[in-house]
């Protein structure tokens, strides 16, 4: 039985894929400029894009309580041996040229100018697609190098879908397993902080270490389909466990405190303030250029819930934080435990298997969200479940491991790694 998503496709003489057949991704950059939906994306991110960090709060007042550094401790370090390595390695797969480009400080303001839509907006670091095997191959190394198995799986899953997906439309030059850019910042070292940054269609992901710590945060993934149904890489999907612990969770709750987590029955709900729905992130706060937003919190209060549901929440949680490799994981889950009382869920949709909704978990330390989205590449103008976002931030100013760099550099002043 064909897979839902193909009863979506557009027709092979739609505009929709006719006005992009043939560009590549800087071509394609200029045309987004120009078309009405996707050039007014640009121009309403444009002013966020390059704005001074300071990190998303609740009510716009960072807490200096929530990120003190400390160095790792024994059994929770990050593999930054194998990271320094792949790293390494990647720049010697490079010319001159493309380590000039990879490579930033590690406070750069290129951090921030990572986004999830097909069409480039900055080119920062080097662009994968055009670049040899052997650099793509070093690239995903390094990925692997830092990441859990599984968070490495679900990020090089995104990127077989986004080449699965231009498969199935007929825009490979736009959309394909390499349509992804990646940077270095800092220096690769055991000790001093540094890090790295991949980004393009349906997958941005930001790691940093610094004395045995790690960050892993903005991750923005996604997928439209949410699954391959032929070829070499059938089989590959995501998020079905991130979707059952949501609707597990609401079935969880008491009927007081599901009717408290509904804060819009609608996904586009007239209750709604005036740009609640975003035309690109639809109901996402935290997604691309939105490092400095105030998202208030909503719903109930994960302290408040029965234990079972309490514990489907931190496994939500987890299931977002399971990119880090265990010993980290095992420090970032800690921190998160440790903020329980000041942890908040909502939903917006219907919560029933099947239905199509959007959540968020949100405290001092942690922000994940995932919602279904309308079509881009397939058409569908309502969300569908096989169009999947997701996003994890680290609020209070340590997404990009910002507020563990300034630390670092507050004790070795005049250190610039």
């Amino acid at each position: 039985m064909p897979a839902e998503f193909r009863s979506y496709l557009f027709p092979p003489d739609s505009p929709r894929i006719t006005d992009l057949t043939g560009l590549d991704a800087y071509e394609y950059r200029e045309a987004a400029k120009a078309d009405p939906f996707t050039g007014g994306l640009i121009r309403g991110w444009a002013p966020l894009q390059l704005a001074e960090f300071r990190g998303i709060t609740e009510d716009g007042t960072l807490r200096a309580d929530c990120h003190p550094f400390t160095p790792a401790r024994p059994g929770e370090e990050a593999p930054v041996e194998a990271m320094v390595a792949a790293a390494r390695a990647l720049e010697e797969s490079l010319d001159e040229e493309g380590r000039a480009a990879l490579n930033h400080p590690v406070d750069a303001v290129e951090w921030q100018t990572w986004a999830n839509p097909e069409f480039l907006q900055f080119d920062t670091g080097v662009r994968l697609e055009f670049r040899s095997p052997e650099v793509q191959r070093r690239a995903l190394a390094l990925v692997e190098a830092s990441l859990s198995p599984e968070g490495y799986r679900l990020v090089h899953d995104m990127m077989l879908i986004n080449g699965f997906l231009g498969e199935v439309v007929g825009l490979q030059p736009i959309l394909n397993e390499f349509s992804y850019n990646i940077a270095l910042y800092g220096r690769p070292d055991p000790v001093a902080p540094w890090g790295w940054q991949l980004f393009g269609h349906h997958a941005a992901v930001h790691c940093l270490v610094v004395e045995g710590r790690m960050v892993v945060s903005p991750v923005f993934l996604g997928a439209e389909p949410d699954e391959i149904d032929e070829g070499p890489h059938a089989g590959v999907s995501a998020y079905a466990e991130r979707i059952r612990l949501g609707t597990d969770l609401m079935a969880a709750l008491p009927e007081e405190q599901r009717r408290a987590a509904v804060v819009y029955e609608q996904m586009v709900d007239p209750a709604m303030p005036a740009g609640r729905v975003h035309p690109g992130d639809e109901r996402h706060l935290g997604g691309a250029f939105q490092d400095n937003r105030v998202i208030p919190v909503e719903g109930v209060r994960v302290a408040d819930m029965p234990d079972d549901a309490r514990v489907l929440a931190l496994r939500i949680v987890e299931e977002f934080v399971a990119l880090l490799p265990p010993g980290p994981r095992a420090a970032r889950m800690r921190e998160i435990r440790e903020r329980t009382a000041e942890t908040w869920f909502s939903w917006i949709g219907g919560h029933r298997p099947g239905d199509v909704f959007y959540y968020r978990i949100q405290s001092p330390v942690v922000i994940v969200e995932l919602d279904h989205h309308c079509g881009v590449f397939l058409d569908y103008d309502t969300p569908k479940p096989f169009h999947v976002h997701t996003v994890l931030r680290t609020p209070h100013g340590n997404d990009y491991g910002r507020a563990y760099v300034r630390a670092w550099q507050r004790r070795h002043p005049g250190a610039r790694p």
